[in-house]
C-alpha cells in the first residue's frame, strides 16, 4: 500500500484545528530467531502485532509501519526483513484494507472520533493510536485524533464541533492511565467504545490492560526462575493499574504457597527516582530480596542504577523485571526483561469493536456491551537470572 494512504489515516488537531503528527520511535534490538516455531505453535489466539513486536524486539509502532509497507518509514533492510519472516512465521495475516473514498450519499459516515485526556505526558496514547488507526484504515474509515489535556471545556467544546459532522460514525474515548469515567451526557446518543477506562454501569463497550494478569506473570516468572524473597516496587497506589498489579503479585505469591511479606512491598510514583531509593530501602532489609518487580520500567531502571550504587550486579546478585515495554528497557545494561502493555491492541480492539456493533445495530441485530481485559506477553532479555535452587529443581524433573 502507497505511503500517502498510511499517513492519511490518522491526524492529530488541538481545539485550534492545526495538524501535527507524533514521532516514530526507533527500531528495537532483535531477540532469538528460533522463538517463532515455538510460539507459532503454542498459541491458538490469532497472532496479533504485539506477539511479532515481542519476537523481533522492535515496537509495536515499528512492526504496524513494516506491516503496512510505510515507504517513506527509514528503516534498515535487517529490521524490515525481520518483521516480516517474524509475521510468515506467526502466521499473522493482515487485513484487507478497503480503500478511503469520497462519500457516496449523505447516510454514508467513515469519519472516527478518537477523544484523547492526554498524548504527549506519556509514550502509551500514540502506540495505542497507531493501532486504532490501522483498524480504521483496514476497513475504509478515517480516524480523528483530538487531545483535550483532560479539560472539560475543551472536551465539550471538540464534542460540539465533531458530532455535528454528518459522516461520523462513532467516537472512541480514551485516556492516559486506566480509571472510570463518567461520560458526556452527548456520547449517550452516539456510538461510543472506551479505551482504557471504563463506567460504573457498563453501558458502552470498553477495553482496559489485564493489569492483575501481567503482575502475576512477571512474579510467577521470577517465581519460575527460583527466587522467593521478591520485593515489589508499586506506582501511586490511588490508580487502578498500581492496585491490579500489586493484587497479581500476591495472587501470585500465594499460587506459589508462599506469605505474603509487606516489608517487600514499597509504595512509589512511576519514576525512576522512587525506583532507585526504594531499592536501596529494599537491600537494607535483613533478609533482602533476590529478585525485584518494579511496577513500570523507568522505576527498574532506577533500581539497575541503585543495585549498580551497591557494587551489586544484575542480574548476577539481584536480577529486576519492568513493566510496559517502554523503548528504555531494551537499552539498560543489562536489557531488562518487561511484561509488554499491549497498546496497539488496545487501539485496535476498540476501533474493531465500534465498527462491529455499527454493523450489528444497522442489520437490526443485538448490539453486546463488552468489558474486554487485554494482556501482554513478558519479554525475556538480561536482567533476571535462574538461581541455583531452581535450576536443580529442573534438572531433577527431567531426569524423573
Amino acid at each position: 500500500m502507497p505511503n500517502k494512504h498510511v499517513l492519511s489515516a490518522s491526524f492529530i488537531t488541538n481545539i485550534n484545528g492545526k495538524f501535527f503528527r507524533p514521532a516514530r520511535r526507533r527500531p528495537r534490538r532483535v531477540q532469538t530467531p528460533h522463538a517463532a516455531h515455538t510460539m507459532k505453535k503454542s498459541t491458538q489466539r490469532r497472532p496479533t502485532m504485539t506477539d511479532i513486536a515481542k519476537l523481533t524486539g522492535v515496537s509495536q509502532s515499528t512492526v504496524s509501519l513494516v506491516l503496512n509497507n510505510a515507504s517513506g518509514a527509514k528503516f534498515s533492510d535487517t529490521t524490515r526483513d525481520k518483521v516480516l519472516r517474524a509475521a510468515q512465521e506467526l502466521g499473522y495475516r493482515m487485513t484487507q484494507r478497503e480503500p478511503v473514498t469520497a462519500l457516496k450519499s449523505q447516510s454514508e459516515r467513515n469519519l472516527i472520533v478518537y477523544l484523547a485526556d492526554e498524548i504527549s505526558t506519556s509514550p502509551h496514547p500514540v502506540v495505542s493510536i497507531d493501532g486504532a488507526r490501522d483498524a480504521a484504515f483496514a476497513n475504509g474509515r478515517m480516524l480523528a485524533v483530538y487531545s483535550t489535556h483532560g479539560n472539560a471545556e475543551i472536551e465539550a467544546r471538540v464534542l460540539d464541533a465533531t458530532l455535528g459532522n454528518p459522516n461520523v460514525l462513532g467516537v472512541v474515548y480514551a485516556t492516559v492511565y486506566t480509571r472510570r469515567v463518567t461520560l458526556p451526557a452527548v456520547l449517550a446518543r452516539v456510538p461510543t467504545v472506551l479505551l482504557n477506562c471504563y463506567t460504573s454501569d457498563a453501558s458502552v463497550s470498553s477495553v482496559v490492560p489485564a493489569e492483575v494478569a501481567g503482575g502475576h506473570t512477571a512474579t510467577d516468572h521470577l517465581l519460575a526462575a527460583g527466587h522467593k524473597r521478591i520485593g515489589y516496587i508499586n506506582g501511586e497506589p490511588w490508580q487502578d493499574a498500581a492496585r491490579d498489579r500489586l493484587k497479581g503479585y500476591r495472587t501470585a505469591l500465594a499460587t506459589a504457597d508462599l506469605p505474603f511479606a509487606p516489608e517487600l512491598v514499597r509504595e512509589g510514583d512511576w519514576s525512576p527516582d522512587t525506583g532507585f531509593e526504594h531499592t536501596l530501602s529494599l537491600m537494607r532489609e535483613p533478609s533482602p530480596p533476590t529478585a525485584i518487580f518494579c511496577a513500570n520500567d523507568l522505576m527498574a531502571l532506577g533500581a539497575i542504577e541503585a543495585l549498580k550504587q551497591l557494587g551489586l550486579r544484575v542480574p548476577d546478585d539481584v536480577s529486576v523485571l519492568g513493566y510496559d515495554d517502554q523503548e528504555i528497557a531494551r537499552h539498560t545494561h543489562p536489557p531488562l526483561s518487561t511484561v509488554v502493555l499491549p497498546n496497539y491492541e488496545l487501539g485496535r480492539w476498540a476501533v474493531e469493536t465500534l465498527l462491529q456493533e455499527e454493523e450489528n445495530r444497522a442489520a437490526g441485530a443485538p448490539v453486546r456491551r463488552r468489558t474486554v481485559k487485554l494482556d501482554g506477553p513478558l519479554i525475556e532479555r538480561g536482567s533476571v537470572r535462574e538461581i541455583a535452587e531452581a535450576r536443580q529443581l529442573a534438572i531433577n524433573i527431567i531426569s524423573d
